[in-house]
């Protein structure tokens, strides 16, 4: 027994060496692999690109396939060896239109994302994986794209764009692709690429839909010809608030791919005067001519007004981010915290939870108390749902003694559409519906899942 155990254990040190060496080799390559790929968080001077003369016998086998179309062929073919292109985010556009323009052998890659990968960016953003959560999106997508093909230089910056660099960013680079998601940086890269003097290719998606344009090439116009005023914050959905098929941003990335390869083989683009819209649902391309340059645009126009970059969150009302945003609709005695709402359900106080959003939401994941009754139908006063919220308040005040105002309190995914369904109801009160006190519940069920039931679903 006793050389059994001594052999084990001499065994077990073995394995302890090996590990040991494992771990060191690990670190090493690590090492050397973010040596190659260099993080940028400021925005650093590169040097020119250097031009092929000719392409090499690698360079003739990788691309042969392009290589023998007459659209393309040799010369073409340079022309992408001599481009640069810079991607504004790293995320459901930005994966497949890097991953592509790499394949294709274009010269350098801009990667630019201020953000790091979360598990919910994983059905849309190819590049990443499971094993780059908590990394820079910039870094992952250049790595990704660097074992795809270790010829084009990649520049990854984990930062986000600014008033203050981006112009000295986009002055860098041959062609700009905005594969952001949100209204003031599309204005940013907007006005920096028209005093730039760079095309702009620009898509977006959104559920089951998505749009792409060329703007600022060739004579045409540029995003403030057709948007010169931004639309109000509390009218914009991002992919976090209303969603997104997975594929439909891959589909519009691709799209994208192709026309920064048409302007950058000298080919040239035909969508610098079109609106492509994709419709996912019935697999349906179309396509609609938009007007053109207008001479009275604020930056692109006869006698520009716009003639250095500017607070970009103040003209549009609205954070540069694509995370949800949060509404302050509500005084402070209209709102609750879910510590507040925890206790009154401990304590067993008779009131009425009021779950707000669509039943797709619903059906994700809910607290089995709450009534649902989406934000839509209280603002259309639909009669049915009227009619059973009427009926829940009424039972309430059976529960309830004296004449006391029954409480309402309403919840929803992050608090924006409650304190609405507030504003909604404290209307409705004395009218459609017997007079009560309502509140909000702050942060709505994300809060709910972090600082009470961390085992409740977030999404």
């Amino acid at each position: 027994m006793a050389q059994e155990v001594c052999y084990l254990k001499a065994q077990l040190r073995e394995k302890e060496k090996e590990i040991a060496a494992l771990k060191d080799k690990l670190a090493q390559l690590e090492k050397s692999h973010t040596s190659v790929l260099e993080l940028y968080d400021k925005v650093t001077p590169l040097s020119p690109l250097k031009a092929k003369a000719a392409l090499s016998n690698e360079d003739i086998m990788r691309y042969s396939r392009q290589l023998l179309l007459p659209e393309l062929g040799v010369h073409g073919q340079l022309n992408l060896s001599k481009t640069s292109v810079l991607i504004v985010g790293c995320g459901g556009l930005g994966c497949p239109l890097a991953q592509y323009l790499a394949a294709a052998g274009i010269g350098r890659l801009g990667l630019l994302d201020y953000d790091e990968v979360e598990l919910s960016n994983l059905h849309r953003q190819v590049l990443h994986g499971e094993e780059n959560q908590g990394q820079a999106k910039a870094l992952s997508a250049a790595s990704a794209v660097k074992r795809l093909n270790s010829t084009v230089e990649c520049v990854p910056y984990h930062l986000q764009l600014s008033p203050e660099n981006a112009l000295q960013l986009i002055q860098q680079y041959d062609i700009v692709a905005d594969c952001s998601d949100n209204v003031p940086t599309r204005y940013l890269v907007n006005d920096a690429c028209v005093l730039s003097g760079k095309p702009l290719v620009s898509a977006s998606a959104l559920r089951m839909e998505g749009q792409l344009t060329v703007y600022n090439y060739r004579g045409g116009p540029c995003y403030r010809c057709l948007y010169p005023v931004p639309p109000p914050p509390e009218t914009v959905t991002n992919c976090s608030d209303g969603g997104v098929f997975g594929v439909v941003p891959g589909i519009m990335g691709c799209f994208q791919a192709l026309e920064v390869l048409k302007i950058a083989s000298g080919q040239g683009s035909s969508c610098s005067q079109q609106l492509v819209m994709f419709d996912a649902q019935d697999a349906r391309f179309r396509s609609i001519k938009l007007r053109p340059k207008q001479a009275g645009c604020a930056v692109c126009g006869e006698n520009p007004s716009i003639t250095q970059l500017v607070d970009y969150e103040a003209f549009c009302g609205a954070a540069a981010t694509d995370k949800c945003r949060k509404l302050n609709l509500l005084s402070r005695d209209q709102r609750i915290t879910v510590q507040d709402y925890k206790s009154i359900l401990d304590s067993a106080e008779p009131h009425l939870l009021l779950d707000v959003r669509p039943l797709v939401e619903v059906d994700i994941c809910h607290l089995p108390f709450s009534l649902n009754i989406p934000l839509s139908s209280l603002e259309e006063s639909k009669s049915e749902h009227i009619r059973l919220l009427r009926e829940r308040i009424d039972q309430l005040k059976q529960q309830m003694a004296g004449d006391c105002r029954p409480p309402v309190y309403v919840i929803c995914k992050l608090g924006n559409d409650s304190q609405k369904a507030v504003q909604v109801v404290e209307k409705m009160s004395g009218s459609e519906v017997d007079s009560v006190t309502v509140k909000d519940i702050c942060g709505g069920l994300m809060a709910w899942a972090k600082r009470i039931d961390p085992t409740f679903p977030q999404y």
